[in-house]
């Protein structure tokens, strides 16, 4: 920080963002002070493209079986993800709570098909995912038919 006429003047766009926030908020944050002067994509195509470069790091770090590199892999993965809401104007806290909200009903409905947790131990991935692509499928025909209703 450097001082003029005795005030505190902040050397970076970046100072007074909290630490304190919630990771995915303070990245999208962070992004915006970066945008201020430019640092920036103005469309999420880019960041797609930043994604893919972000997730070949991130199977080279695995192969390296580096967790530290892997970790700094994954927080890029999801610093770009950020990004992408950002540039989508998506909540990604929003977005993630949808995403678990639909992982949990289609898993309780895998459970459900499955018939007994026993039967569900017993299937072996492959099993499982045809499972899972069977009920995804209903779970959509269903909502399909509820938006119809609606519409009439």
């Amino acid at each position: 920080m450097e001082k003029d006429n005795g005030n505190i003047q902040k050397q970076s766009l970046l100072d007074d963002v909290p630490w304190g926030m919630a990771e995915l908020q303070r990245a999208i944050k962070l992004q915006k002070r970066a945008a201020r002067v430019g640092f920036d994509w103005g469309s999420p195509e880019p960041v797609l493209d930043k994604f893919d470069e972000e997730l070949v790091e991130m199977r080279e770090a695995m192969r390296g079986g580096n967790i530290e590199e892997m970790e700094d892999e994954l927080g890029d993965l999801l610093f770009v993800i950020a990004n992408l809401a950002r540039q989508l104007k998506i909540d990604p806290a929003k977005a993630l709570r949808r995403a678990n909200a639909k992982f949990e009903l289609r898993f309780r409905a895998v459970e459900e098909a499955a018939g007994s947790r026993s039967a569900l131990e017993a299937m072996d991935l492959d099993e499982m995912e045809a499972l899972w692509q069977r009920v995804k499928m209903q779970l959509r025909v269903k909502l399909q038919a509820r938006a119809e209703n609606l519409d009439e």
